[in-house]
């Protein structure tokens, strides 16, 4: 049986050449993009999913309400993971975690000369007992239990002493907050793999961190770090939310925070909340792109539905001799999925090649390490990806051609001719409402980044760099600045204690005071300490008042708000106005126009302006524009003279900025390619349908042109029926298309509106493509020769 069907298939392929490479190009690269996007599906369901104690860890949240919303946020208070292990049985180990790079923090290692910037954390002494990161020398539960530990990556190793053996017990300087520190390196882990969220390249004690560089952090008014809590065995997260709620009033009573847990490695796919209720996160492009993958089989197996029941008139009489012989219709049945399933065998064949050619440019757009080893788990999902696929391909096909009547096929009588032709039509349909909702969701998608990037944020991003300070320059940091700015190329610097652009906020409070407060309204104010010149550094507009200045004296009693804190607050005449922060009496200096530190998902933020010259931790300068590369030079030499043995680590503001829509972005580039291939796909079939319809009626156009039909009435005739299909289409694509992007859109604060127009030339390109190609078969048919066509009869 099983030779039969792959004679069959054999002969059918020689016979119907055309056919065969349509299909074989639709399905081979339909395949190799759901191959490559079933790569990528894995691998963000991976993530944090390698710990050992994946299913009892989890990560200690907060909740609040704020200004009327409710907020979720992962910053707790330092001392909650030990209050946790030692109040509540449930708990088998607790653990907090300061996360550098989080802070947009990095701090420089140095062994002699050796020295390297790089982030990391901070954390308590079980760490690497309830986190899987892999230990190269060093033991898990004491590597940490010393305030002067600290442990190292491999990699960080290497660079420092030149091996994992020669840094065990060495002594290892860093430089935190303008002081040195010594710490005894007690570990050495494996590098950190791009399976986890957490990137780190060393770890330093949370005794460390609490005792002498941030003694408030002790504080439970305070917060900052995550919490990370191991549970015992069968633990009900239900009723151990509910018992921890209220758990931070044992400690710090009338707060306003209430606690949960959720499962740690369930974050990075669930880590959106919306007014306190879990909305998504990146599961919504895993939903988005196996959907994608998904139509994309769809679309290839069609062209193979279409194909194979278009030419089912060469196939009558095989069928009906098989029939009157005894051949039952399952066998049929199993001979035409044979077929089906051969040539998708042949096209997955030449799918795995076109992955191992594109995966390094996939993983280039992706921002992914995936990789192709043949494996058990990855041959046998792409595996079931082909067998599905190819029974799909066949199944229409094999039900409708197994399904004839003997006698009439042996007639020649097609049975269902309409039934199939309308099954036809509508696959055709459905194929280009799919590419249509694509190149609409590109014009949106485009349009909506183009409008984040381009949008006035309230202050002058361009040409401006900055820089965290470190060593000798926290002893005299306004010397330091004054130097900066005599730097040629310099046009202004200021400082500031963390940069502005953070997802999460940064540093913030709930410390401000002002006259007709509503005590039983929480509000956190995002707070950072500048110098006299951060606001006219970045070319922020001073709406009302003025701004810090050399000239006013004492600064440190002032503070500058932006509009979203005034409004906020419902201070009608906010220049000169009273407030306390954090007890300490303030007057608001002036109002700064809002200006987003954030991207345009979240909404502007209420903010505070502290002046505190001493706070400050980074310099931001901005540089003359066109001569960028000079100034960066003059920067690197002037920075290495001042601050001898620290590297300057510049990080320009507009890429930061940038870099908070590169998810968009990538959706975007991979949005392009799958619209630009299911419109590849659908012209394919589109294309061969058109060829077999030409063929069908040539001798009706032999005979049209014998009584004198043109060629441009030809191609009409023959165009026609086609790119009505495609204007049903697009009438039908319209509003799922606006449904799809309306929801997307709807994850954005600040957004575009969906205009007509996108709709109208997405039905235009996909027309004028469609016309392209069902007018190449016409053209070639309309210019024949009649007589060829007349005579074969």
């Amino acid at each position: 049986m099983l030779k039969h069907i792959l004679t069959i298939a054999v002969r059918s392929i020689q016979k119907h050449k055309s056919s065969f490479i349509i299909n074989l190009t639709g399905l081979s690269t339909g395949l190799a993009f759901a191959f490559l996007l079933y790569l990528w599906v894995q691998d963000e369901k991976s993530i944090d999913k390698f710990h050992a104690n994946d299913s009892r860890l989890y990560q200690a949240m907060m909740q609040s309400t704020e200004n009327d919303l409710v907020r979720i946020q992962d910053h707790t208070q330092g001392p909650l993971s030990e209050a946790l292990e030692k109040d509540l049985p449930e708990v088998e180990k607790a653990v907090t975690v300061m996360n550098l790079s989080k802070e947009g923090m990095d701090i420089t290692m140095k062994n002699g000369e050796n020295s390297f910037k790089t982030s990391g954390i901070f954390s308590g002494d079980a760490f690497f007992q309830v986190f899987s990161f892999p230990l190269l020398s060093g033991n898990a539960g004491t590597v940490l239990t010393e305030k002067n530990n600290v442990v190292i990556s491999e990699s960080l190793a290497r660079k420092l002493y030149g091996s994992v053996d020669a840094a065990l017990g060495k002594s290892l300087q860093w430089n935190a907050f303008g002081s040195d520190h010594l710490s005894s390196v007690t570990g050495v882990f494996n590098d950190v793999t791009s399976a986890s969220t957490m990137k780190f390249d060393f770890v330093l004690t949370k005794q460390k961190l609490l005792e002498d560089l941030w003694q408030n952090g002790t504080k439970w008014s305070n917060t900052g770090p995550e919490t990370f809590l191991l549970l015992k065995e069968g633990v009900n997260i239900t009723a151990f939310n509910k018992k921890i709620e209220k758990f931070i009033d044992k400690y710090d009573k009338g707060n306003h925070f209430s606690l949960f847990v959720r499962k740690y490695s369930d974050a990075y796919l669930y880590g959106n909340y919306e007014n306190g209720k879990q909305v998504g996160g990146r599961i919504t492009n895993v939903r988005l792109f196996t959907v994608i993958a998904i139509l994309l089989l769809i679309i290839a197996s069609i062209n193979f539905m279409n194909l194979s029941t278009a030419k089912v008139s060469g196939r009558l009489k095989e069928i009906g001799i098989k029939k009157t012989i005894g051949s039952s219709r399952r066998n049929l049945v199993y001979q035409f999925l044979g077929e089906s399933i051969f040539v998708t065998a042949i096209s997955a064949g030449v799918a795995l090649m076109l992955v191992a050619l594109l995966i390094d440019q996939f993983n280039f757009i992706t921002g992914k390490q995936l990789s192709f080893h043949f494996s058990v788990a990855q041959l046998s999902g792409l595996f079931i990806i082909a067998l599905v696929t190819g029974i799909l391909s066949g199944s229409y096909p094999a039900f409708y051609l197994s399904g004839f009547r003997p006698l009439a096929t042996l007639k020649g009588k097609l049975e269902g001719g309409v039934r199939e032709l309308f099954v036809r039509k509508g696959l055709v349909i459905f194929q280009f409402i799919i590419s249509l909702v694509l190149i609409v969701s590109v014009f949106i998608v485009y349009r909506q980044i183009e409008y984040a990037q381009t949008k006035s944020i309230g202050y002058a991003k361009e040409n401006v760099v900055y820089f965290d300070l470190e060593g000798k320059i926290f002893e005299n940091k306004k010397n330091f600045f004054e130097q900066l700015r005599r730097v040629d190329g310099v046009v202004q610097a200021g400082g500031i204690n963390q940069t502005l652009i953070r997802e999460d906020g940064g540093s913030s409070t709930y410390g401000i005071e002002w006259p007709g407060k509503i005590q039983s309204k929480n509000i956190d104010f995002v707070i950072r300490n500048v110098d006299e010149n951060l606001v006219q550094t970045l070319g922020m507009q001073v709406k009302e008042g003025k701004s810090f200045s050399d000239s006013l004296g004492s600064n440190s009693s002032y503070l500058l708000l932006n509009e979203t804190a005034v409004k906020i607050m419902g201070l009608k005449e906010p220049v000169g106005t009273k407030v306390k922060l954090w007890g300490e009496d303030k007057t608001i200096l002036g109002v700064v126009k809002d200006f987003h530190t954030a991207s345009v998902h979240q909404p502007i933020s209420p903010f505070i302006f502290k002046c505190d010259p001493d706070g400050v931790s980074m310099a931001m300068v901005r540089i003359q524009a066109g001569a960028e590369r000079k100034v960066i030079d003059n920067l690197t030499s002037f920075y290495s003279k001042v601050n001898p043995g620290y590297g300057l680590n510049l990080g320009f503001l507009d890429e930061t900025f940038k870099a908070q829509y590169l998810s968009e972005e990538r959706t975007l580039t991979l949005a392009k390619y799958f619209a630009y291939l299911t419109i590849l796909i659908s012209c394919l079939g589109l294309s061969g349908l058109a060829a077999y319809d030409t063929e069908r009626r040539t001798k009706e156009i032999g005979i049209r042109k014998v009584l004198g039909a043109d060629i441009k009435s030809l191609v009409t005739l023959l165009s026609k029926d086609f790119i009505k299909l495609v204007g049903i289409a697009i009438v039908l694509a319209a509003p799922v298309a606006y449904y799809l992007m309306d929801r997307w859109l709807q994850d954005f604060e600040y957004r575009i509106d969906i205009s007509w127009w996108v709709f109208i030339a997405a039905g235009a390109i996909a027309l004028t493509i469609a016309l392209a190609t069902v007018s190449f078969q016409a053209i070639k048919a309309a210019i024949a020769n009649p007589a060829k066509s007349l005579k074969t009869e």
